[in-house]
């Protein structure tokens, strides 16, 4: 959001857009991922987000929770993790003779989900379904996530040895799959500086941060972003979009061999979600094309299933979604 912008916003986006300006002069380089989080919280949906190690993806989630009304936890998944791990267990107390719910980190507002490919199925599972539920079940009792509850699960796509992968359909409960690149050299230079003044104690540290949005400005942003203006076209426009992913052939009939199962209704869903989060956090009266297509890869990569002649012809799932975004019309 623009200093303008945010001048003229209201002031959940005023908050947002003092909160974007703070995130990203601790995160240099890394703006989309910056944005992706604040679009997933504002939409109220999890990350799953893709790079190499030292790319700042375990910081900005620690940066965005110093910066927040709620707690944070990071959990490193690993192969010998247990469901009960995660979601906590019923813990037998001798002195009284019954049983007692001790919570596990999910019960938390942010929770970093590391690595999450290193624990099995199992693990995952229960990861996925207190994203999709909001809610953990041990035993016969049910107990609420708190609220804001965002997840953000990071994947290192280096090593495969030792790991295992998120089912194509597990996948569909992430709003948005993101992927982070490498700095370029001006940033890189620029995060050595931030690393060299934290050395000496320069920049400020996590227990003198000073949260700067609280819970009510959180839940009255997400029902700005929820009111935000969508033309009637860009909303068929927008579930045009998805369609497509299912059957292309009308487009272009190439691409309707490259694509075995094309994206479910929840991508429907995340696509207005998202374009809408875009627009209010730049400080938009009403949602665009721009903002449909500027998430669209977030939102349709991990949800398109392509077929075995087109991962032999070297077609990925963001050149297909391109593809889309050029021959799908505005109507």
């Amino acid at each position: 959001m623009s200093d303008e912008a945010a001048a003229s916003g209201s002031g959940a986006q005023q908050a947002f857009g003092r909160l974007r300006a703070d995130l990203l002069g601790r995160i240099v380089g890394q703006d989309a991922l910056v944005e992706r989080l604040l679009i997933a919280l504002l939409a109220d949906g999890h990350l799953l987000v893709e790079g190499a190690p030292g790319l700042a993806k375990t910081t900005a989630i620690k940066e965005l929770a110093l910066r927040i009304e709620g707690d944070f936890q990071r959990v490193q998944f690993t192969p010998d993790l247990l469901p009960g791990d995660l979601t906590g267990t019923d813990v037998y107390r001798p002195e009284t003779g019954d049983f007692h719910f001790q919570p596990g980190p999910l019960f938390h507002n942010l929770v970093l989900a590391d690595e999450v490919n290193r624990a099995p199925a199992k693990v995952q599972s229960a990861l996925l379904e207190a994203m999709g539920e909001r809610q953990i079940t041990v035993g016969t009792r049910t107990y609420p996530l708190p609220e804001p509850f965002l997840v953000m699960a990071t994947q290192n796509p280096i090593e495969q040895e030792g790991t295992y992968p998120l089912p194509e359909a597990q996948l569909d409960r992430f709003l948005m799959h993101v992927r982070v690149a490498y700095p370029d050299p001006a940033t890189e230079r620029s995060i050595l500086d931030i690393a060299r003044a934290e050395a000496r104690g320069q920049l400020r540290t996590r227990a003198s941060a000073t949260p700067l949005l609280s819970r009510d400005q959180v839940l009255a942003a997400r029902e700005e972003v929820m009111a935000l203006h969508m033309a009637d076209n860009l909303e068929e426009y927008l579930i045009q979009l998805v369609l497509a992913t299912r059957d292309p052939a009308p487009y272009d009939a190439q691409l309707a061999r490259m694509i075995d199962y094309g994206a479910s209704p929840r991508a429907t869903i995340a696509l207005d979600r998202c374009a809408r989060a875009r627009a209010w956090l730049r400080g938009g009266e009403y949602v665009t094309p721009d903002d449909c297509q500027a998430v669209a890869y977030d939102v349709l990569r991990h949800r398109v299933l392509l077929s075995y002649a087109a991962e032999a012809e070297g077609l990925t799932p963001d050149a297909f979604v391109a593809a889309l975004i050029r021959q799908v019309p505005m109507v």
